[in-house]
């Protein structure tokens, strides 16, 4: 592995563990990913495509089982396990 491989691969991780922080604490209702986006500092991006470093991350995490979105109100949550 390379050190930019190895740099971008702990910005990932870290990027993960915030939106996790960031979740844990949210209503119960769930959080918007601009919402979470804006928590982190994050939301940002060329006119139109704001907000796809947050949404990105959620999708991965979405496939990882951690998160799920709410279809109706479109809202990010922790996946709950039972």
């Amino acid at each position: 592995m390379n050190i930019a491989y190895q740099k971008a691969q702990k910005a990932i991780v870290t990027l993960k563990s915030a939106i996790y922080d960031v979740l844990s604490n949210a209503p119960d209702k769930g959080m918007s990913n601009a919402d979470i986006g804006r928590t982190l500092g994050i939301y940002t991006g060329h006119i139109g495509h704001e907000g796809h470093i947050p949404r990105t991350m959620l999708a991965i995490m979405e496939s990882e089982g951690v998160v799920e979105q709410n279809k109706k109100d479109k809202l990010w949550k922790l996946k709950k396990y039972h």
